[in-house]
C-alpha cells in the first residue's frame, strides 16, 4: 500500500507549497482512494506535481467537518466526476474557532451538501470487505485540550463541538489492518480504544494528527498530556504516522519518548507499508528509556516554547 501526502503544514523533499490542511492519497490493491483534501485547490496542484492522478480516485472521505480537510473538495470534484465520497452527515454543522472574543467560521462549505457524489452517513459504515469508517464510541482518555477553542453554534448559541461528525478510515489488506484519522478531536488514545473494541487488536500503522498544537505555549497539563500520551502510544505494537495538528514541538518530544515508532510526514513525503511483513518499510526498534531523564527533557524543551 502507498501513501503520499498530498497537503501538510510543512514542507518536505518533494519541496510542494503548503498550508493549514491535511490530504492523503492512499493506493490499495482495490482502490485509489483520497482521505481529506485539505483547504483549498492546493491538493490538485500538489497531485499534479507529485503525478498523483485524481481523476482516478474511486472514493473519497473527509474525516470531519472542519475548512482544512474538506475546503478542497470542490476543486477534487470538479476534475472527478466518479468518486464516491462519505462523510459524516453532522460534517455539515455550523463550525467555529473562538479565539481572543473573534468568531471565525471553519466549516465545510455549505452547497457541498447536496453533491450527487456525496453520501451522507450517520454512524459506522462498510464500504467493502478492505475499506470501513467507524466513528469514536470511547471517551475514557482525555481530549486535546486545544479542542477548547472549537464549538458548534446552534441558534445565536456557541456550544463546545462534540465531534460526533469525526469519522476514521480502516483498511485491511494482506493480513494488516490501517487506521487514518485527521486531527484526532476525539484523542488519539480513545480511538485506539475504540478500534480495540471493534477489532480486538491493535492496527499495524496509524496516521493521523494528534492536535496538540498550541499557539499560545503549552501549560504543565498540556506537558503532562503529551508525555502520557507518548508512553502509551509506545507500549503499542503499532507504527505511528503523524503532521498536521501536532504541531513541531509536542512532535520532537514525543518522538524522544517513541523513537522509530513515530514518524513525520511532511507535505509532499510518501510511504510504501509492506503489508507482507506485517509491518512498514520503517523498521521499528525497541529502545529502553531511563524515563526520569526523558521525561525532564521533554518538560523543559516544551517549556521552552512557551511565549514569554
Amino acid at each position: 500500500m502507498k501513501v503520499i501526502t498530498l497537503v501538510e503544514n510543512t514542507e518536505g523533499n518533494a519541496h510542494c507549497p503548503t498550508e493549514h490542511g491535511l490530504s492523503y492519497y492512499i493506493e490499495t490493491g482495490t482502490h485509489r482512494i483520497l482521505f481529506d483534501a485539505g483547504a483549498d485547490d492546493l491538493v490538485v496542484k500538489n497531485a499534479e506535481q507529485l503525478g498523483v492522478d485524481l481523476s482516478a480516485v474511486d472514493i473519497a472521505i473527509l474525516s470531519h467537518g472542519h475548512y482544512d480537510h474538506g475546503g478542497g473538495l470542490p476543486a477534487f470534484l470538479n476534475i472527478n466526476h466518479t468518486a464516491t465520497v462519505y462523510v459524516q452527515k453532522r460534517a455539515f454543522g455550523a463550525y467555529y474557532s473562538i479565539h481572543a472574543e473573534k468568531n471565525r467560521y471553519i466549516g465545510l462549505p455549505e452547497e457541498l451538501r447536496d453533491h450527487n457524489q456525496l453520501v451522507l452517513l450517520e454512524g459506522d459504515y462498510t464500504i467493502d470487505s478492505s475499506l470501513s469508517l467507524v466513528t469514536i464510541h470511547s471517551d475514557s482518555e482525555p481530549r486535546p485540550s486545544a479542542n477548547h477553542y472549537l464549538k458548534e453554534k446552534i441558534g445565536e448559541s456557541f456550544i463546545p463541538d462534540s465531534f460526533d461528525h469525526e469519522q476514521c478510515l480502516v483498511i485491511q489488506e494482506n493480513g494488516c489492518r490501517y487506521l487514518f484519522s485527521g486531527c484526532a478531536h476525539h484523542g488519539i488514545l480513545n480511538i485506539l480504544n475504540s478500534f480495540h473494541e471493534l477489532y480486538h487488536s491493535e492496527p499495524d500503522a496509524v496516521f493521523s494528527g494528534f492536535h496538540m498544537n498550541q499557539k499560545e505555549g503549552y501549560s504543565d497539563e498540556d506537558i503532562q498530556v503529551i508525555v502520557d500520551t507518548a508512553v502509551k502510544l509506545s507500549s503499542t505494537s503499532t507504527t505511528f504516522f503523524t503532521g498536521h495538528c501536532t504541531g513541531i514541538a509536542p512532535y520532537e518530544a514525543m518522538k524522544k519518548i517513541m523513537g522509530d515508532q513515530l514518524h513525520y510526514l511532511h507535505c509532499g513525503d510518501s510511504i510504501i507499508l509492506d503489508s507482507k511483513k506485517k509491518g512498514t518499510s520503517y523498521m521499528k526498534l525497541h529502545k529502553l528509556f531511563a524515563w526520569g531523564t526523558v521525561v525532564c527533557f521533554v518538560l523543559t524543551m516544551i517549556t521552552g516554547y512557551k511565549r514569554k
